[in-house]
């Protein structure tokens, strides 16, 4: 039975990955890490000698006589069926997207919403800010999912804002390069009491952070960022994800100006 084979919490994550829970909703309820949950279900494929969801999910309602024999090989197996079955889940969450931007019309809020969503599953991030630029205004929060509610708050008292050039959106806004901080309390910048980075840490509870600059050719429009409350730094596989989500947010907020560009004009035609 698969209950001799797994340990109680073991049951527990492969009963809900095969039902179609994602990491982050499986962490969040079990208090722990996304990353323990990837780990936990690749000691779960050993175990059962699966290697999809989809046999998990069989083993799970028929039980097997005898647990497989555990080798190195079924390690390798393991962890390849999972990669795969996450870059399944890539592939499905980028064309859903676009799929969204196909049909929006213009209106980006479910776009950016499905983007951040997506990227905060895919990425095992907690919250994210899509960020928009305007250089006479500077950053705004114009976009936020999952975020602590005190982080929110503090973001809308600020509103337009020019960040210092030691924060990650400063270095955004000058170099228009991905930032990538393995932990936000660790620069010099948290410990001189720089307002956005003290309320990212202390009203957001970020610990590691990615943020891509969006560009509209060579002009930067925002930032698209997102943040672990652990000590966990994004890998050069979460940056790409998370700059192919920022890439179609770009086309998303590109989308909406031409269309409302195309609105002015057809009114402006219309008066004359």
């Amino acid at each position: 039975m698969h209950e001799d084979r797994l340990s109680p919490r073991e049951l527990e994550i492969a009963r809900a990955y095969a039902h179609g829970d994602t990491y982050n909703a499986i962490a969040e309820r079990l208090h722990i890490a996304p990353s323990t949950v990837r780990t936990h279900l690749g000691a779960i494929y050993r175990k059962l000698g699966v290697s999809s969801k989809v046999q998990l999910h069989q083993i799970l309602d028929a039980d097997r006589p005898h647990p497989p024999q555990q080798s190195d090989q079924s390690a390798v197996i393991s962890e390849l069926a999972l990669g795969l079955e996450e870059a399944l889940r890539r592939e499905r969450a980028y064309i859903e997207v676009l799929r969204i931007i196909s049909g929006s019309q213009g209106r980006i809020e479910e776009v950016i919403a499905a983007a951040l969503d997506y990227a905060l599953d895919l990425c095992d991030a907690e919250f994210g800010i899509l960020f928009e630029y305007d250089p006479s205004k500077g950053f705004r929060a114009a976009h936020t999912r999952r975020i602590p509610e005190a982080f929110r708050d503090w973001f809308e008292q600020r509103g337009d804002f020019q960040p210092s050039e030691e924060t990650a959106l400063g270095r955004i806004l000058r170099t228009h390069e991905t930032v990538n901080l393995f932990d936000v309390r660790a620069e010099g910048v948290y410990r001189s009491d720089e307002p956005l980075r003290a309320a990212t840490v202390e009203l957001g509870g970020a610990r590691s952070f990615i943020g891509i600059p969006m560009m509209a050719r060579d002009r930067l429009i925002g930032a698209f960022t997102i943040y672990r409350q652990q000590l966990r730094p994004f890998d050069e596989k979460t940056a790409e994800v998370a700059s192919a989500f920022a890439e179609q947010s770009v086309i998303a907020i590109e989308n909406a100006r031409m269309m409302s560009e195309l609105r002015a004009a057809a009114i402006r035609r219309s008066a004359t």
